[in-house]
């Protein structure tokens, strides 16, 4: 009996993350984005990523640097509106690697986050048949039609972007078979939840990364609504065996406990690990801590490209800890096991320019989710026990369900 599972991420933990944001523009005016400073006039020049890749591989030894591999990641707005930039920055990562003899040439990965609208273009194809061993894509799509062109329309206008990404998920399927979307809930689109998830499934995505914005834009009752969506999925994946093939990280059996007493001392966000850079040469903790990111706060710069990394611009992040930035109410919370936060949204949102303020406005749709989420694997655990695949009173046998039987 197979349950499919969420794919692990490449190297996860252990590679350096490198993000060059290629330009700030996007053809998108996504309404739950939390780019607020999108524009066409910030765009990375070539010297300015090589003078980031020549800093960055001199400095291989470094504490900061000294991990076993390395993901280059591209972003914007939407980076493949660079193609040509980022064409020409790849070739000379490689071309150095190769030629420093550095440990990375033999374990590291060209990673985008697209909107898929123009990823059947021919410069993009080369792109990938080039680097196919080293590279991974993932194409945003946010379930049905209906919710889809709620949020994602082209700037400048309502018109939604549905019918121009949906047409090149079949090929992205064919370059990288069993990808995974991610998709992004929001107040507004709650009641499509169900039916975009199962959507995306028929088209042949098995894999559905879904997850509430960490802004406060809830509405009273959001968190009700957000449960019976859930309740109404889960449902519907058992009865079916959509569990057996599929996979929706809203439902994940790791939630939903009480806080392991060896996490408290441990950051959710990986921010001050890795390194983010934009046109200007300037170095950042994460993406969102630069100034387009922002929308209350002063862009948090931790060097640039001409005068390296400053450690302590650093040092903040380095002491970073759930209980540092946590709430007594967080820390001794029953469901506090993945209840998650961007460290980013924690900066922008705080009272003072700290990271030490978390934001809570996620709560109530965390809790949501974990009724849902226990519903649905006391079901799924029902169903197995009743079929004798596992046997009664004995789930520790069946080790990826670790089910709470309900009291």
């Amino acid at each position: 009996m197979e349950i499919k599972s969420q794919s692990s991420v490449w190297k996860d933990g252990i590679a350096k993350e490198i993000t060059f944001i290629v330009t700030k523009d996007c053809q998108l005016a996504c309404k739950y984005c939390y780019l607020v400073g999108k524009n066409s006039k910030e765009e990375m020049s070539f010297d300015v990523a090589k003078e980031s890749v020549d800093y960055i591989l001199k400095h291989e030894y470094d504490d900061f640097f000294a991990t076993e591999s390395v993901v280059w990641d591209f972003i914007g707005g939407e980076p493949f509106l660079r193609i040509d930039l980022i064409d020409k920055i790849c070739d000379y990562i490689k071309q150095e690697m190769y030629r420093l003899n550095h440990h990375w040439f033999n374990s590291y990965r060209f990673n985008f986050t697209t909107n898929g609208i123009n990823y059947n273009s021919e410069k993009i194809r080369r792109f990938i048949e080039k680097n196919s061993s080293h590279i991974t894509i993932t194409i945003t799509i946010d379930g049905t039609k209906r919710k889809h062109d709620l949020n994602r329309v082209y700037k400048n206008s309502n018109k939604g972007s549905y019918d121009d990404v949906v047409k090149n998920i079949p090929l992205w399927l064919k370059d990288f078979p069993g990808a995974a979307t991610k998709v992004t809930i929001s107040s507004a689109d709650i009641p499509y939840i169900k039916e975009s998830v199962l959507h995306l499934f028929e088209l042949g995505i098995h894999e559905v990364n879904i997850n509430c914005v960490f802004e406060n834009v809830w509405k009273e009752g959001d968190d009700k609504l957000l449960e019976q969506q859930l309740l109404a999925l889960a449902d519907y994946m058992i009865d079916n065996e959509l569990y057996k093939n599929f996979n929706c990280s809203f439902f994940d059996d790791t939630i939903g406990k009480p806080l392991d007493v060896a996490l408290s001392n441990v950051n959710w966000c990986g921010a001050g690990q890795m390194l983010s850079i934009d046109s200007a040469g300037q170095f950042y903790p994460c993406t969102r801590f630069a100034q387009y990111s922002l929308r209350e706060k002063k862009a948090w710069k931790i060097g640039n490209v001409k005068d390296g990394i400053d450690n302590n611009k650093l040092r903040p992040f380095y002491t970073l800890t759930r209980s540092l930035q946590s709430s007594q109410e967080c820390m001794t919370c029953d469901v506090a096991s993945g209840c998650a936060w961007c460290q980013g949204e924690n900066y922008d949102a705080a009272d003072t320019p700290t990271l030490y303020q978390r934001s809570t406005a996620i709560c109530l749709m965390h809790k949501a989710r974990v009724r849902a989420n226990n519903y649905y694997w006391n079901k799924l655990f029902r169903k197995l026990e009743k079929e004798g695949v596992i046997e009664e009173g004995k789930t520790e046998i069946y080790k990826p369900l670790r089910i709470n039987k309900p009291c």
